[in-house]
């Protein structure tokens, strides 16, 4: 079926369905605060949110480009769950004991972020039904299996493994040999989280100034068209904009992912696919997919397109390139052929934030008063909260407000990575590690081999990604 009546851009499909916030005031001047925090998604307005709960006496202001949630906090997949991004490169740095207790931080995190959503009063059509990651070939059978097995030992032991059988019984994919399902995971609709949660800082005596573009971060400062805001703390939250502030252009490089969201499906087309427990749903391709059942019974449902923009360049309102729709319709029909006609609403995309290493970070520079957090590499819905209350402990412990925590010691606190290689070199090595993540993928679904593609490994090495 042509998706010519495809929505495409309009920033994402969660605005379209919750409408475009209010406008904010943007800066009018020079100013000062205690706290200034950058960047007005999910790891600003939680940092915002920690820290005035905790002294509810700081002056803190947040300062946003366009709206909040307007960058990947309003465009992500849904998907609350506790993955997090550079683990099994912290186990080796720092030991597996600081590795697991960084994920056990990870998995209570899911569970923070659905009861501050009803302490708030914030209807994110929070759904708790965990994370099911399906295999589909042999080779992605043998990584799920190894994966399970991981993913226990770093204390996951509520997490468990289905063969084909009670995988149909949960959600009836396409030749699905093998999941894998954890509790530490939820679907939510991204827009109305952030928007409740924007309220929620307002109603603490934030300030939030909106179309106020910062163009360079330094110490006690931060510098817009409209005026600077001077403050003791800058902590910059722009996670997949951070090339576009002055010094950062090779910092963490913007990466995109696209997402599709088709009709709303009548339930007897669920009768058919299932999926009753309403769970976020992944697979172990190397170029992988991730969807979600939404409130209004759509499947939206995300991957890598057109992965890098030469010099680190964002889009601006999301629109999606025709091809890369397709190729996602292409693997919703792989999941469940029975929606092969079905008409596709609304295409969009967004930049995630990725580091040299691959690692998220949460860091504090005691001598400038600068921190940050971000490098999510796609998996920010929940980390974004773990790293706002970690900025909160660290800012309060270098104040003199409170002493170190169980946060502050967490392994990710204040890990440095080298900057990004320069063009054409970056363009030319993200394009190619995803072509090849993709001719690895078309390889093991036409081989039936065990072994993961000798491609994919190459592209993981040369990606720096372990």
């Amino acid at each position: 079926m042509s998706s010519t009546n495809t929505v495409n851009g309009g920033i994402s499909f969660w605005y379209a369905d919750d409408g475009l916030p209010t406008a904010r005031e943007p800066l009018t001047g020079d100013t000062t605060a205690d706290v200034c925090v950058v960047g007005g998604g999910y790891t600003g307005l939680w940092t915002a949110y920690y820290l005035k709960k905790a002294a509810p006496f700081l002056r803190v202001t947040v300062l946003e480009q366009r709206f909040c949630g307007y960058g990947a906090s309003g465009r992500n997949g849904g998907w609350l769950y506790n993955g997090i991004a550079g683990r099994d490169r912290y186990a080796r740095l720092h030991g597996h004991d600081a590795a697991v207790r960084l994920q056990q931080a990870m998995n209570a995190t899911v569970d923070e972020v659905i009861r501050v959503a009803a302490e708030e009063k914030i209807d994110a059509d929070v759904h708790h039904g965990g994370v099911l990651e399906v295999a589909y070939t042999p080779a992605q059978l043998a990584r799920l299996r190894a994966f399970h097995e991981a993913e226990l030992a770093y204390g996951e032991n509520d997490r468990t493994l289905h063969g084909a059988r009670e995988t149909a019984e949960r959600i009836r994919v396409a030749g699905a040999v093998g999941s894998s399902w954890t509790p530490h995971g939820a679907r939510l609709h991204p827009v109305k989280l952030v928007k409740g949660l924007a309220a929620a800082v307002e109603a603490l005596g934030v300030t939030i100034h909106e179309s106020t573009p910062v163009t360079e971060i330094k110490p006690k400062h931060a510098v817009t068209p409209y005026g600077t805001v001077r403050a003791p703390y800058v902590l910059r939250c722009t996670e997949g904009f951070t090339a576009s502030l002055k010094g950062q252009r090779r910092t963490w490089l913007p990466m995109n992912s696209s997402m599709i969201a088709t009709a709303p499906l009548p339930a007897d087309v669920w009768e058919t696919i299932g999926w009753a427990g309403r769970e976020t749903l992944g697979d172990m391709a190397h170029a992988y997919m991730y969807a979600q059942r939404t409130a209004d019974d759509r499947i939206a449902l995300g991957g890598r397109g057109v992965p890098y923009h030469f010099g680190s360049r964002t889009d601006n309102d999301g629109r999606t390139q025709p091809a890369t729709v397709d190729a996602l319709r292409e693997i919703l029909v792989r999941f469940f052929p029975q929606l092969t006609g079905v008409r596709i609403d609304h295409a969009w995309s967004g930049v995630l934030g990725v580091p040299r290493d691959w690692c998220a970070t949460v860091t504090l520079d005691r001598a400038t008063g600068l921190g940050w957090a971000g490098g999510y590499v796609g998996s920010g819905v929940a980390t974004a909260n773990l790293a706002a209350r970690t900025l909160r402990d660290l800012v309060q412990r270098d104040s003199g407000q409170a002493g170190a925590t169980d946060l502050t010691a967490l392994p990710w606190v204040n890990h440095r990575v080298r900057k990004w290689e320069p063009e054409p070199l970056r363009w030319l090595g993200v394009h190619g590690m995803y072509a090849t993540f993709r001719a690895a993928d078309r390889r093991e679904d036409s081989s039936h081999s065990a072994s993961s593609s000798r491609l994919a490994r190459l592209a993981e090495r040369v990606a720096g990604r372990h």
